[in-house]
């Protein structure tokens, strides 16, 4: 039977104070709950766990993952019964808050919106191992979405910090998945009279991403991600004219150097060290996710680069049960 907490491990939410986050130009907190699962297990005093950090979606909030509705439970509540039941060794879970006000970092270190791959990869692991009974070294990253490309992206720029890592469909080949919807972002701009400053202005008063409007935020805090630049009116510079959608060569080859697609060959030797890499997606992804994985895990075959590649029925959304899947397999690998 479940305990009356809900859970046979427990939660703790303390508050990290980040100095990669101190002052960043967005005006976002630096403060923030950093949301720690521990397994019943850890009632022994003696024993210590691997660690797998949850990195959210776009829009999401680490704290996502221990919302948990009337009808259905959420990833970690999930994840505890699995553990309890002898179906998933213990595990520490980590679930950062990344949410910016454009509604997410990419887990990138951005002039504009703060260094939030080194509060992931550097502050916090050292955070968790002081307060926490951890096994050294013993980490894994694994996100689905924008979560998805972080847990790939941070895990090859760290290797030896993220030993494992698990991406569900996670943003790759931004020809397909980001510039596909640039005309859509230019569209949701045209109530705004074309002006993103102007859409941000209202969308800070009153958000709200129906029609066009989530591609307009999603193509706006991308360009914060990949190409800040604080001598912008915006704080950062879009690929593509304004008026035209002509692209903006210059801009867009800042952002390619983010695709893994791209990136993979920079950080091959770094994807070599790794003891697991599995990348995943659904074969109905809205955002074509599915294809540039293909070709993703086709060039890390050329690479050397032992990974796992899986494909499934389902599309970008409605993933929980991939977690479940996941986290199992990961934490084995650590353990």
């Amino acid at each position: 039977m479940r305990p009356p907490s809900g859970l046979h491990g427990r939660v703790e939410r303390p508050v990290f104070e980040s100095a990669a986050l101190r002052g960043n130009h967005a005006g976002d907190p630096h403060v923030r709950e950093a949301p720690v699962y521990l397994p019943p297990q850890a009632s022994d005093s003696n024993a210590r766990f691997p660690v797998v950090f949850l990195l959210c979606g776009f829009t999401g909030d680490g704290r996502d993952f221990f919302e948990t509705h009337p009808w259905r439970r959420h990833v970690v509540a999930r994840f505890d019964e699995l553990v309890a039941r002898g179906e998933a060794p213990p595990a520490i879970l980590v679930a950062p808050n990344c949410f910016t006000r454009l509604g997410g970092s990419q887990y990138v270190n951005s002039s504009f919106l703060g260094n939030y791959a080194d509060y992931v990869a550097r502050e916090l692991p050292e955070f968790v191992d002081a307060h926490f009974p951890t096994l050294p070294g013993r980490r894994a990253l694994v996100g689905k979405s924008s979560g998805g490309f972080g847990a790939l992206r941070l895990a090859m720029l760290h290797p030896r910090e993220f030993p494992a890592a698990g991406s569900i469909s996670g943003d790759v080949d931004f020809e397909l998945c980001y510039a596909s919807s640039f005309p859509a972002c230019l569209r949701g701009l045209v109530p705004f009279g074309g002006d993103p400053a102007r859409f941000l202005g209202e969308f800070g008063r009153e958000p709200d991403l129906s029609g066009d409007k989530h591609e307009v935020l999603n193509v706006l805090a991308m360009a914060a991600c990949y190409s800040p630049n604080l001598d912008s009116p915006l704080g950062f510079d879009l690929p593509f004219n304004l008026r035209t959608a002509a692209r903006i060569e210059p801009v867009w080859r800042r952002w390619l150097e983010f695709d893994p697609l791209h990136a993979c060959e920079h950080h091959a030797d770094a994807l070599r060290q790794l003891e697991w890499l599995h990348l995943e997606c659904g074969l109905r992804d809205e955002y074509h996710l599915q294809w540039g994985l293909r070709k993703l895990s086709d060039k890390l075959r050329s690479l050397g680069v032992p990974h796992t590649h899986e494909e499934h029925a389902g599309s970008h959304r409605g993933l929980v049960e991939r977690y479940l899947a996941l986290l199992p397999r990961v934490v084995a690998k650590l353990a």
